[in-house]
């Protein structure tokens, strides 16, 4: 069932004037965004399932907002639903004139989106699309091609190794957030045809919950034994569920054995590839992100509205949302270099002691 589809197509978005973006009934829409201090407000999902939230997506935005000379305030909802609408109340109350959102869930993401609209604050999807919700800019990279990236990626690593019938294993990203839906039917479009043919053979599946990567490793470590042992490529949708499943092979002297995927271009996931116990990475540039983000915002904080020529089809609700989509970047061993030099991590960072020699081979200088 392919649910979580976004269609892409162009369109000329018509500027019609200011965002309602103050909670005064004072007013009309068109001058609401001017009654108030623009101040904007970004809520991030969490810390420990992916290192990017905190080390490159809150860096990147304050530095967007600095340079812009707007108030904003940026939190952390810790994975957890209650403090998620709790901040955003907050930030509500506080003046907040441009909420952007990271959601947990399409749930808990649409009940905030809805009440700051019912406020006049104007709002935006960060990263994930909130199925069903009222957010007048999604912003994230085309998550299918990201999926696609990483089943070709999965595919030449296991090319390189020569199995034959590969047993192919995945562990998917949680099932409440619409992007691991999309990672899916990303990576299915190349493997499932492989799998339909007998070229490779479907292994055990699961999907991991809120992204955890403790509950990955206890997932994969099942899926090992049911096996017995008999896995040879892991499709992890992430960098973090990539680890998870590495620290199980290397339990069992299986790294480096088994092509292991992922997704977001994190320092450890790095240092994986250039120890050669994960096939590949798919590189996001953040700051990309991060800075296209920021500029819908600092717009409909001021109330203002900018085109940005795409669209993107919410599955749940049918509504075109006006969207920026970025392109991914696939990452092997050879172009690890592409990403310091794009400085998303430092070359200080990745080449510690043990990987220096690792870094120099790769070419990171």
């Amino acid at each position: 069932m392919r649910r979580g589809i976004l269609t892409i197509a162009t369109v000329g978005l018509l500027v019609t004037g200011g965002v309602a973006a103050c909670g005064d009934d004072s007013g009309s829409d068109s001058d609401a965004g001017s009654d108030k201090k623009p101040k904007i407000g970004v809520i991030l999902p969490d810390s420990k399932s992916s290192g990017r939230w905190e080390n490159a997506d809150r860096k990147f935005l304050e530095a967007a907002f600095k340079a812009a000379g707007v108030d904003y305030d940026i939190q952390n909802a810790q994975d957890d639903k209650s403090n998620f609408q709790t901040i955003a109340d907050q930030m509500i109350t506080s003046g907040v004139t441009a909420l952007m959102i990271v959601n947990l869930d399409s749930g808990t993401g649409k009940a905030v989106l809805d009440k700051a609209k019912s406020q006049g604050v104007a709002t935006i999807d960060y990263d994930r699309l909130t199925l069903g919700g009222s957010a007048e800019y999604y912003v994230s990279f085309d998550n299918e091609v990201v999926g696609k990236l990483q089943g070709e990626g999965l595919t030449k690593c296991l090319t390189d190794k020569g199995v034959q019938k590969p047993v192919v294993a995945y562990l998917n990203g949680s099932p409440t957030d619409n992007n691991a839906t999309l990672f899916k039917n990303g990576y299915d479009s190349v493997l499932k045809p492989k799998f339909d043919s007998g070229e490779y053979v479907k292994g055990p599946e699961q999907s991991v919950p809120a992204w955890d990567n403790a509950q990955g490793a206890t997932l994969f470590e099942q899926m090992l034994t049911q096996t017995g042992g008999k896995i040879d490529g892991v499709l992890a949708a992430n960098d973090g569920l990539g680890n998870a499943a590495i620290s199980v092979l290397k339990k069992n002297k299986l790294n480096g054995k088994v092509p292991v995927t992922g997704q977001d271009a994190d320092l450890q996931g790095l240092q994986n590839i250039l120890a050669g116990d994960q096939c590949m990475t798919v590189y996001k540039a953040i700051k990309q992100e991060a800075d296209a983000a920021a500029e819908l915002a600092i717009g409909l904080a001021k109330g203002e509205r900018k085109e940005t020529g795409q669209t993107v089809k919410d599955p749940e609700s049918g509504r075109d949302v006006p969207s920026v989509l970025l392109t991914p970047k696939l990452i092997f061993k050879e172009n690890v270099k592409d990403v310091v030099a794009d400085g998303f991590v430092t070359k200080e960072a990745l080449c510690t002691a043990e990987y220096a020699k690792l870094c120099a081979d790769a070419g990171i200088s």
